[in-house]
């Protein structure tokens, strides 16, 4: 093994000597020019809507609030306010003003012996601009 250390200690001479002159060839910092580093992009919605919002919830209660301008969906799980604003205003080109979320949760039901649970989700309120409209049920 003596044998090939001999090599390596040329090579790591070598790897000095290049890092000497590479040091030599640095210029002065006062001439160094600062790189303009990219900012990091905010992450957007856009293109990614039907991950967040599910379907409309259509009911009595859901239909009465549309009158108000405000309208009910079913919303991922993990889907905070800001990102359901974004996916709102891509997918139905609408200016939300107020979205309102709420997390329903799980419940136990039961078929004779069998007992279960029903899933939970969330589903969120969003108000709209007044003026414009958002088709719920295509007619």
């Amino acid at each position: 093994m003596a044998i090939l250390d001999v090599f390596k200690r040329k090579k790591i001479k070598k790897e000095e000597e290049r890092r000497q002159e590479e040091i030599k060839s640095v210029k002065k910092p006062k001439e160094i020019k600062k790189e303009v580093v990219p900012k990091k992009e905010k992450r957007t919605v856009i293109g990614e809507a039907y991950r967040i919002i599910g379907a409309p919830r259509v009911t009595e209660k859901a239909t009465d609030l549309a009158k108000g301008n405000q309208y009910v969906f079913r919303v991922f799980a993990k889907a905070n306010k800001t990102e359901i604003k974004k996916a709102v205003e891509d997918l139905y080109n609408v200016d939300v003003l107020n979205v309102e979320i709420i997390r329903v949760p799980r419940k136990r039901r039961r078929l004779g012996r069998i007992s279960g649970w029903r899933k939970g989700y969330k589903k969120a309120i969003i108000r709209i601009k007044e003026g414009q409209k958002i088709e719920v049920l295509p007619r």
